[in-house]
């Protein structure tokens, strides 16, 4: 979790050269030392192992607890993730309210 109290940025582009996912303008980690949903990266707009991995890799960078963000991410996944555009931005914020409507 940002410990600054800084309202981080999260992102998410298609671009020709594929999937780009940053926090902050940096490459968000899959972060497949926690589960691997997929080998394939993120993706987003629909339900699936990729979204999933999404969900989990940016859960446990905002939570900043991994075993929270996997209990979490199939929720995540469903209610935020698979609702995405091919282009996102979500806040530190706008996932702090998303948890709060999420049956935890």
């Amino acid at each position: 979790m940002d410990t600054s109290g800084k309202n981080q940025v999260y992102r998410g582009d298609r671009t020709i050269d594929g999937i780009m996912v940053t926090v902050d303008g940096e490459p968000l980690d899959e972060r497949y030392d926690i589960h691997q949903f997929t080998a394939l990266g993120f993706e987003w707009t629909y339900l699936g192992d990729s979204p999933q991995q999404l969900a989990l890799a940016m859960l446990a960078h905002h939570l900043g607890d991994d075993q929270k963000a996997l209990e979490l991410s199939g929720s995540f996944m469903r209610e935020v993730i698979a609702n995405l555009d091919n282009e996102w931005e979500m806040t530190s914020s706008d996932i702090d309210a998303a948890l709060g409507s999420i049956a935890m």
